[in-house]
């Protein structure tokens, strides 16, 4: 499973991004405000519904999507949520638990991730607070890394929580393509069903798509990929090219 907090997330980039042996099982993207929301991708072989939070939603305040895992029988809930520096914590922390009282049933299993911006390697009072929120659903966090890493700083304000009386095992992930490190969140005595069988997909190129992908270039302002911030500027301009790319480029199952 990939969750994701995504700064260029819109609805048109998801539906012609593809990730081989996943699919998008829930997301929510932001209609006024740019860069930010949320998205959960879940391996072709597994079975899940989508829980629907749209209503929950605010821009910048909370930014969430959820969905229901069917494992061995188990109900286990993927909660995928975004809360910018800014926003309203008092706001963040009623909706998160109103979603989570509307959700739990005894026998319900919650893995909740994302960035969060707390930072984890500092006591504070917003961290007290969510902690016992989440404790009383027996959920605690996992990440022990830092998370996000810059020249001067190095802070872990992106967590995956999970049921304290589960085994598991967590590591970072480097991506080289963000300023946020990525986690992998291993359950333990949990069997995957196998794998489905596995699609081949293919890529349009010719005459027409490319000069469609030279066009959508030329019509970008690319005022995003200025700036002083080398890691800021690489970003903004591989969203944008990656956006025009996988609309000009799409993938066809065969």
């Amino acid at each position: 499973m990939i969750c994701l907090t995504e700064h260029h997330l819109k609805e048109y980039e998801l539906a012609n991004t593809h990730i081989p042996e996943y699919k998008l099982g829930a997301n929510y993207c932001r209609k006024n405000l740019k860069q930010g929301g949320v998205c959960i991708y879940v391996c072709e072989s597994i079975k899940f519904s989508n829980i629907n939070l749209l209503k929950h939603n605010k821009e910048q305040d909370i930014e969430i999507a959820a969905l229901h895992l069917n494992i061995q029988k188990r109900k286990i809930i993927v909660v995928c949520v975004y809360r910018a520096p800014c926003s309203n914590f008092e706001l963040f922390l009623s909706k998160l638990e109103i979603i989570l009282n509307s959700l739990h049933r005894h026998n319900t299993e919650f893995i909740i991730c994302g960035d969060i911006n707390i930072n984890y390697f500092e006591p504070s009072n917003k961290k007290s607070q969510l902690d016992n929120l989440l404790g009383t659903y027996n959920l605690t966090d996992t990440v022990s890394f830092p998370t996000r890493i810059t020249n001067n700083s190095a802070t872990l304000i992106d967590n995956i929580f999970t049921d304290n009386r589960r085994s598991y095992t967590i590591r970072s992930c480097p991506n080289g393509l963000s300023d946020h490190e990525g986690q992998i969140l291993t359950l333990l005595n949990l069997s995957i069903p196998p794998k489905s069988i596995k699609h081949i997909y293919t890529t349009k190129i010719d005459n027409n798509t490319v000069t469609d992908f030279q066009t959508q270039l030329s019509y970008e302002h690319w005022d995003e990929v200025f700036g002083n911030n080398v890691n800021e500027i690489f970003i903004n301009f591989l969203n944008t090219y990656l956006k025009c790319y996988y609309s000009s480029f799409n993938k066809k199952n065969n």
